[in-house]
Formats: C-alpha cells, sequence, structure tokens
C-alpha cells in the first residue's frame, strides 16, 4: 500500500543526485586541465555546494533575470536630443569669439575673400567686425568704355548673387530647432541608416523651402552632430544649390559648423566659409 510513495521519492532523490552530479562533472570540465607532467597528480578543486536540494538550484537558475541591452532611440527621440545639442552650444557659442573667412569664386577663379571677427554682443546678436587684411583680389579687367560698362553689370549681377548665395547659407546654418520640430510635427522626416551601429542620417524635408531638404548625419551611440547637406534652390528650383557642412567640436564639447560650402552650378559659383580661431572673450 506504501510502496508507490517510497518509489516516488526514491525516484526524485536519484533525479536530484542525478542533477548535481551532472552539475559537478560541469565544473569541473570547466576548471583548468590537469598537469600531468609532476607527480602525484594533484586533485582538481571541486565546487562547493551551498544549496542541498537540487529543486533549489534549477528554481534559483530559472528565475536569474535575462540581461538585455537598452532599445535604441526613437526618430522622435533622436530629433529632440539634436535640438537640445544645438540650443546648448549655440548659448554656449556666446562666450566665444572667433575668424570667419568667406571666399567666393566663380568659374574656378577667386573673386573675393573677406574675414570678419565674430563674436555674441551682449543682447544676444551676433556681430561681425572686418579684418583690415581681407582685401578684394586684383583683377585686370576690360580696358575700353563699352567694355568696362558691360563688365560693370555683370559684376553687379554676380556681387547679387553672391550677397543671396552667403544669405542662404546663414539661413540653414546652424539649423533652428523650431524648423526641425515643424517639420517632425508635419511628418516629413526621414531617418537613413548610413553606417549600421556607427551614423544615421536624419532628413528634413520642406525645411526652409517647398522642395528642399536638411540632411543631418548622427553619430551613434553618442547622438553628436558630425555634419550637414542641403538640396536647396535660390530663386527657382532649376536655380539649385547644394551646401555642405563639416562640423567641429570645442575642448568644452559645443559644436559649431567648421567649414561650410555652397555649390552654384548654374552660375559656376562656389561660396566656401571657414570659421576659426575659437577661444573665450577675454580669455
Amino acid at each position: 500500500m506504501h510502496i508507490a510513495p517510497i518509489a516516488l521519492l526514491c525516484n526524485a532523490g536519484l533525479a536530484a543526485s542525478l542533477l548535481l552530479t551532472g552539475q559537478l562533472a560541469l565544473a569541473q570540465s570547466d576548471a583548468a586541465p590537469l598537469d600531468r607532467t609532476v607527480l602525484p597528480i594533484a586533485e582538481p578543486k571541486r565546487p562547493v555546494f551551498t544549496e542541498l536540494d537540487a529543486r533549489n538550484v534549477v528554481l534559483a537558475q530559472a528565475t536569474q533575470p535575462v540581461q538585455t541591452q537598452p532599445p535604441a532611440p526613437t526618430p522622435q527621440e533622436r530629433v529632440a536630443m539634436l535640438k537640445q545639442e544645438l540650443q546648448a552650444s549655440q548659448a554656449q557659442l556666446r562666450a566665444y569669439e572667433w575668424i570667419e573667412t568667406t571666399v567666393i569664386s566663380k568659374g574656378g577663379e577667386e573673386k573675393s575673400r573677406k574675414r570678419n571677427t565674430c563674436y555674441y554682443s551682449v543682447d544676444g546678436t551676433l556681430q561681425k567686425v572686418p579684418v583690415a587684411d581681407g582685401a578684394e583680389p586684383e583683377s585686370s579687367g576690360p580696358r575700353g568704355p563699352l567694355r568696362k560698362r558691360i563688365a560693370a553689370q555683370k559684376k553687379e549681377e554676380i556681387t547679387e548673387y553672391m550677397q543671396q548665395a552667403i544669405a542662404l547659407v546663414h539661413s540653414y546654418v546652424p539649423p533652428d530647432p523650431n524648423r526641425i520640430q515643424q517639420v517632425v510635427n508635419a511628418g516629413k522626416l526621414t531617418v537613413n541608416v548610413i553606417e549600421p551601429g556607427r551614423r544615421v542620417r536624419l532628413e528634413f524635408g520642406d525645411y526652409m523651402k517647398s522642395g528642399d531638404v536638411l540632411s543631418v548625419d548622427i553619430e551613434l551611440p553618442t547622438n553628436r552632430l558630425l555634419g550637414m547637406h542641403v538640396s536647396s534652390y535660390l530663386d527657382t528650383a532649376k536655380d539649385a544649390v547644394q551646401l555642405d557642412v563639416a562640423m567641429g567640436v570645442l575642448p568644452d564639447g559645443t559644436i559649431y559648423a567648421a567649414n561650410t560650402t555652397l555649390d552654384a552650378r548654374a552660375k559656376e559659383i562656389l561660396v566656401a566659409i571657414e570659421n576659426s580661431g575659437y577661444h573665450r572673450v577675454g580669455g
């Protein structure tokens, strides 16, 4: 009558004994190999078990939490971090002074080179003071009265176009966090993985004008702004321009537009802007 319970207890004890024996063998297999070149052979170190009931050992192993990596930020979270970084850097730049060098070329020939000392006034307005050595390059030019008049008209047209191109650069650089959020709210944000695990690109459509695209490259996993690219135009879509921006980082982590290049192929005009020589005001 009592044989069945006794058999069950024996089977349970046998299972627990086999489980402990298996763990002992596994622990021994993981230990360092025996050195059989020296006699007598030292006995391997045996694991120490503090739990006598094998069922509790299995239960403890089954209930151990599984370590998982945190999920990657969503596109909206990346945009929020980008806006925060832009706002923080713009605030930190107000403590700096630097040199801005603008070079304008037409058909591969340098037409203008200007240098400005840049800093922010007390009210937060960006100030630019021309540097004396930024002289215009000399040109022989036409000599006849009619040719001079035609050349003057062309120069005026080119100069006006150059000013528009420079203004276009500053309308995109640095990006406006409010405009970025407007693009996101309009559902015109696209995320493209450039290098898996290393770099992702956020594309903001209709950022400044209808049909333009502001592309921002983000470093993973720090979410640092690496560079920007803009496909835009001046007056019409036929007057297309391409804008590339390489970002720099100051010792305190402030990001800034180190080198900006605008390529207006329709007019064969290239605008290159370099920001350098950063130092703290009064430092």
